[in-house]
């Protein structure tokens, strides 16, 4: 699978231009699915925020860039249908567009469905992630951005890239995610990170990774 992990979303040329170069094509030949399931274990999150993600109206650019078509994938009504069934929608999907929220609560989900187990063999397919959408498939996400109690401390993502993420870095509503913090984040987390801006994304392809950025960001080796 090839990842666009992004802090906000596709919120500049640089970005839109690197989706696009994953794709092969541009969005509006393109067919996704949408997966709002980061959203139900944050606590700052509700239905108007999950809504506005679905609808292409959230703050970050992801549903609303002009695709073919758009589902919605939501990973907690998976086991309860056959797995042939929502495994063939995946199939399908040019792209999956993954929101944030709390990323260990998108993991254990991502792991119960049987998902993530799916994904490294889907060759062609491109994951965009924001915040949470993106750091639920790093090997570590961090203690200070787990708020889901079923986590019970446990902040390891799915592994499926090697690097971590700091979003939202001098976000002005986040006034914890200052350079200070990442570099205190980064001293804990075990391994290569990077904290990004809503300005800047990784593109992370058969294990490489690339900054893609009209902002500030900054590599923790």
């Amino acid at each position: 699978m090839k990842y666009l992990l992004t802090s906000g979303g596709v919120t500049n040329a640089s970005i839109h231009a690197a989706l696009e170069e994953m794709l092969g094509r541009p969005t509006a030949e393109c067919h996704a699915l949408c997966i709002p399931t980061a959203q139900h274990g944050h606590p700052w999150c509700t239905p108007g925020s999950a809504w506005r993600f679905v609808a292409g109206r959230s703050p970050a650019p992801m549903v609303d860039l002009g695709w073919a078509s758009v589902g919605l994938l939501e990973l907690l009504a998976l086991p309860h249908m056959p797995r042939e069934r929502w495994e063939a929608w995946v199939r399908a999907a040019d792209v999956l567009l993954v929101d944030g929220g709390d990323a260990t609560f998108l993991a254990h989900w991502l792991r119960q469905t049987g998902l993530a187990d799916l994904l490294p063999g889907l060759k062609n397919t491109v994951w965009v992630g924001v915040s949470a959408g993106s750091m639920a498939l790093t090997p570590r996400i961090g203690s200070q951005f787990v708020s889901w109690a079923g986590a019970d401390g446990d902040d390891r993502g799915l592994g499926l890239v090697d690097v971590s993420i700091f979003p939202h870095l001098n976000y002005p509503d986040f006034p914890n995610n200052r350079m200070a913090n990442a570099e205190a984040w980064a001293a804990q987390i075990g391994g290569p990170a990077y904290a990004l801006d809503d300005q800047s994304a990784l593109r992370v392809v058969d294990g490489a990774v690339q900054v893609i950025s009209e902002g500030e960001w900054r590599a923790f080796p």
